[in-house]
């Protein structure tokens, strides 16, 4: 069976977004820094039509989180737009254009059902109405044996982490401090469940640590 693959940003103090996340900022106050590790990476500008790059130690990590992935899970605030249903007329697309750089089928998780949006480049977004489960069943027929990417944000990442659905997940921890804003850990529930650390890299302006079921 296909893994569950989860990656994400975090700040020292475990904030994936800052403070009043909205379409105008929607990583929150501060948020954005979480990704200055990344966006400069040869890997990175790859994915989004762009040349150039630093090769890095995070190259390698970036490299391998895009691997063998055939699908992608998100949530709807990860998606954006408004919160509640869906605009009658020119309904929010994504935060991507037209041409996002998944490349695969992605199932974002909402309360409000919608038609299925097929963009250009292999790109589709399946809404999903009925829960993770459904959500992970719908994304691993896709991908057709290959992994599936949770992607986030901090609310769908807790469901699966709390549920025991993720095999891998990976934090790339930032040095920086947001103070307030989304925490990835909330609540105590043993989010790990059986997730182990496998592996740690040091690298310019971050630190990965990814943790898989042994």
């Amino acid at each position: 069976m296909s893994k569950l693959r989860f990656r994400i940003s975090i700040s020292l103090d475990g904030f994936t977004a800052g403070a009043n996340q909205s379409v105008k900022e929607p990583l929150g106050v501060g948020g954005e820094d979480l990704h200055q590790w990344v966006v400069g990476l040869d890997v990175w500008r790859k994915a989004h039509g762009k040349e150039g790059g630093a090769r890095t130690e995070s190259s390698a990590v970036v490299e391998e989180e895009l691997a063998n992935i055939g699908a992608t899970i998100m949530g709807r605030n990860m998606f954006g737009g408004h919160p509640g249903p869906w605009a009658a007329k020119e309904p929010w697309d994504g935060w991507w254009g037209k041409n996002p750089p998944f490349h695969h089928p992605v199932f974002v998780l909402t309360q409000h059902a919608r038609e299925k949006l097929v963009l250009e480049g292999g790109n589709s977004f399946t809404f999903v109405t009925n829960g993770i489960e459904a959500a992970l069943e719908a994304a691993r027929k896709a991908a057709g044996g290959r992994d599936v990417a949770l992607a986030g944000g901090a609310n769908i990442a807790r469901q699966y982490l709390a549920a025991g659905l993720v095999d891998e997940m990976e934090l790339h921890i930032a040095p920086i401090l947001l103070g307030q804003g989304e925490r990835l850990f909330d609540g105590a529930a043993d989010y790990l469940k059986g997730l182990s650390l496998v592996r740690t890299v040091g690298a310019p302006n971050v630190t990965h640590l990814k943790f898989a079921k042994r």
